[in-house]
């Protein structure tokens, strides 16, 4: 059972999100050849503030 685990900075859409569940579903299940419903897809959303970026925090402009 493929798990793919993937971190962004918050305030993507419900539907980006979804939207990118599906397609890293799509492509696990395809190159590995397995079922979609044996790929799992974690999406932790992390704060803009918590994300560094050249040793700052990443705020949103």
């Amino acid at each position: 059972m493929p798990i793919i685990h993937v971190q962004v900075i918050e305030g993507r859409t419900d539907e980006q999100l979804s939207k990118l569940m599906e397609r890293l579903t799509l492509a696990a299940a395809e190159s590995l050849d397995v079922k979609k419903e044996q790929v799992r897809v974690l999406i932790q959303e992390i704060p803009n503030k918590h994300w560094g970026v050249g040793g700052k925090p990443k705020f949103k402009s």
